[in-house]
């Protein structure tokens, strides 16, 4: 195991990571509803009370910070995964978040008339748009699809790529731009989207995967949380079930893992000097932690 340092405790179901270049740690707090916020000396509150369930997160070009809101869900003691759909659960939305005072808003809502069902992570693009992944609500028995949607931040333009995955989680682009990453859960695949443009893909045939294709999968029973990309295009991804980020060459070959020490371990991202570090999310022990890296992350666009 690693050498951990934690970073932010006490977190109810942690996700979405995100840290700036003066060392400001931002976290979403799903079954908390909110975003919590660790300064540069180490103190650590509440920034945002979103209400729903914020889960990914990532800064935009106009500074202010977007959030994947899955809706919220209902939970029971002693159970880390919700049961099903919050009792107040109207559907997901993409949240835009006022960096100085915490003030949510919803961006949107729904996609040709079809309400979002739950949003899980986003990534922006150089243009200043973003992807992000719908999940597809969990329901007590049944679930909703899963969707891609790339969308404007001004809230003028939403796009869907590509509906009816199985459970797309995790998103993120290449250092060059030209290939989208998503990671579907319970197959444990990586899944590769090639972009001939901002929020065009070029199909690639395979009908189930909506024009995508595989890099790389798991045997066993484990599945693929949120990812993160290194500046040399590595991809590492958030493993549950085994505790360990796993990491993959554009190829598709496993090149390491790394045991975090936390079966639920959800989410990572790329920080510190040189983005030498790695910031995880896990929620079994509700924390944020610190890892040495082995090499630089990719620097996400419009990241302060």
């Amino acid at each position: 195991m690693p050498n951990m340092r934690p970073v932010a405790t006490g977190l109810l179901f942690p996700e979405g990571p995100v840290v700036t270049s003066d060392g400001t740690k931002y976290m979403c707090e799903i079954r908390g509803s909110r975003i919590t916020r660790v300064t540069p000396d180490g103190k650590q509150a509440v920034f945002a009370q979103t209400g729903g369930g914020p889960n990914g997160l990532a800064f935009g070009p106009d500074g202010f910070l977007y959030a994947c809101d899955n809706g919220g869900g209902e939970y029971r003691e002693g159970q880390l995964s919700s049961i099903g759909p919050a009792r107040d659960y109207a559907g997901g939305c993409i949240r835009r978040v006022n960096p100085k005072t915490g003030e949510s808003t919803k961006l949107y809502t729904e996609y040709g008339g079809n309400r979002l069902s739950s949003p899980n992570d986003i990534v922006f693009d150089k243009q200043g748009g973003f992807y992000f992944t719908d999940s597809g609500k969990r329901h007590a028995r049944f679930k909703d699809h899963g969707g891609l949607y790339y969308a404007k931040p001004d809230g003028s333009s939403i796009i869907e790529i590509a509906y009816q995955l199985g459970h797309p989680n995790g998103i993120a682009l290449s250092p060059d731009e030209k290939v989208l990453y998503v990671a579907d859960t319970q197959t444990s695949r990586l899944i590769a989207f090639d972009l001939v443009g901002p929020g065009k893909i070029k199909d690639n045939g395979v009908f189930n995967l909506r024009g995508g294709r595989i890099v790389a999968g798991l045997p066993g029973y484990q599945w693929f949380d949120g990812m993160a990309v290194a500046a040399g295009g590595n991809i590492a991804v958030a493993t549950l079930v085994t505790g360990l980020i796993t990491v993959f060459a554009p190829t598709g070959e496993v090149l390491r893992t790394v045991d975090v020490g936390d079966y639920y371990v959800t989410n990572l991202c790329f920080g510190g000097p040189g983005l030498r570090k790695v910031y995880v999310t896990m929620v079994a022990s509700g924390q944020m932690v610190e890892i040495d890296w082995d090499e630089p992350g990719l620097a996400l666009n419009f990241n302060p």
